[in-house]
């Protein structure tokens, strides 16, 4: 077997049995999965992925990443260089070597979720390894051409309710616009995601303000124009079916700076050499800027901050961003968010929902934090803790003090399409396994337990992110 019906429960016999009946009742609730980076032209040309190698590993950090630290070169799975030069084309070969290092993987939530999908999807009992690497990939090969397997057909048999994928403010959103007219009922949404216009050490960002101006029809070299191009684009996204914004900001901190103060910041990182310190400042304003946009719009409001992105400079230049070298940095909450907060954090009818990549602020700022503002909501484990240990410590560490309803429940963030229902599976069991823990223990009756799994699993997420 390469998955147990009990895996993710207690040991203990009692709150095991707890557990499986909280799970039975929510395991097959649909999916809403309201923040990710599945590619919106699978389900606007419902195409078949190409082969397993394709699918499996090329596009997915969390697996490559781990082969490359054990001395795999990244040519030698498949992943493109910048200046176009050779790497491994054939994806048997490239699978091979992903089979060979399998073992790497143990103990890890990559292959929980991989093991997940091989037996749910492609009915797999052995684990993968050298030995029948060939065998697993011809089966998933025949899969892939079958229509059971076109990107459409895979949202409904996921039970996916609705889906955000993420763009930039130059994005077009044309697969959007297709998946639109072709009739078809899936929901699929976008979400406004503006760092390449927002961060002022983003590549190419003064480029990136002459194209926002000339989607936008704005003067996105002068303050007030600028703005109004983010407003502009925001109601196009909308149009799209976005409810919330993203911001991947290297840190929290948040800004409040006068309309004069703003403005000549404003020039000299549109039209001068950034200090970092300009740089950083502009970023902290422009979150302050946004949630006065979502203030207005109704648009959640996102914030992933916390994570040293592009760590290997080597990788970074060879092959670009999203490469398996993004580290978690020690991030002040209490502090950097004030500004932001004295603004308004008081705002019932705002959503700020604040992720983490480091776990000790938890207990210390951001439980406390969200269990008093009540525009401030906390984001599931995120990223390098979207792992059953991981979300463990943060139900422990944030329940005590924000209570569950100032959670969002489980969001996948994921690239990795396959993979949704797995992670989802994940979380709902680490949940069940934690709610049957509270009622063994005399903290929750079973009767809430139930109402609070499916909550977890399903509604939460739906509300916060108004879908």
């Amino acid at each position: 077997m390469l998955i147990h019906s009990d895996r993710l429960f207690p040991v203990e016999p009692a709150a095991r049995e707890v557990a499986r009946r909280l799970y039975a009742e929510i395991k097959d609730l649909p999916i809403i999965s309201p923040h990710g980076h599945t590619d919106p032209r699978w389900y606007a040309e419902n195409e078949p992925f190409p082969d397993p190698a394709t699918l499996f590993v090329v596009p997915d950090h969390y697996i490559f990443r781990m082969l490359y630290s054990q001395g795999v070169r990244l040519e030698d799975l498949g992943i493109p260089v910048k200046d176009g030069g050779a790497v491994e084309r054939d994806p048997r070969a490239i699978w091979r070597r992903f089979a060979a290092h399998y073992h790497l993987f143990r103990g890890t939530p990559t292959r929980a979720w991989l093991n997940h999908t091989f037996s749910t999807l492609f009915g797999f009992t052995e684990r993968l390894s050298s030995a029948n690497a060939d065998a697993y990939y011809d089966r998933i090969n025949e899969a892939l051409r079958t229509p059971e397997f076109l990107p459409r057909a895979l949202f409904e048999r996921f039970r996916i309710e609705a889906i955000a994928t993420t763009e930039s403010p130059l994005d077009p959103l044309k697969h959007h616009e297709t998946i639109r007219q072709s009739g078809w009922k899936g929901r699929v949404v976008t979400a406004y995601r503006p760092d390449p216009v927002v961060d002022p050490e983003f590549e190419g960002f003064r480029q990136n303000l002459a194209r926002f101006g000339e989607i936008t029809g704005s003067d996105t070299f002068s303050w007030n124009g600028y703005l109004e191009a983010h407003r502009r684009r925001r109601a196009f996204f909308r149009e799209y079916g976005a409810t919330s914004t993203d911001h991947g900001h290297p840190t929290a901190r948040t800004a409040n700076l006068s309309q004069g103060d703003a403005e000549a910041l404003f020039r000299r990182v549109s039209t001068e050499s950034v200090s970092p310190e300009d740089a950083e400042l502009f970023r902290a304003h422009m979150l302050t800027e946004m949630a006065a946009m979502s203030v207005e719009d109704g648009m959640v409001l996102q914030i992933h901050p916390g994570s040293f992105r592009n760590h290997n400079e080597l990788l970074f230049r060879r092959f670009g961003r999203d490469m398996g070298a993004d580290i978690p940095s020690q991030t002040d909450y209490v502090h950097a968010l004030k500004p932001l907060l004295d603004r308004f954090g008081n705002e019932p009818n705002l959503t700020i929902i604040v992720f983490t990549l480091d776990e000790t602020s938890y207990s210390r700022e951001l439980a406390p934090l969200a269990g008093h503002y009540p525009a401030l909501k906390l984001g599931p484990a995120w990223w390098f803790f979207d792992a059953p240990e991981g979300m463990r410590r943060f139900r422990e560490l944030t329940t005590e003090t924000a209570g569950f309803y100032n959670t969002v429940g489980f969001n996948d963030d994921t690239r990795a399409y396959l993979s949704i229902p797995a992670r989802h599976d994940v979380a709902r069991r680490v949940d069940c396994a934690y709610l049957a823990n509270l009622v063994l223990t005399h903290r929750l009756e079973e009767d809430e337990a139930h109402e609070m799994a499916y909550d977890l699993a399903y509604r939460l997420a739906k509300e916060a992110y108004k879908l």
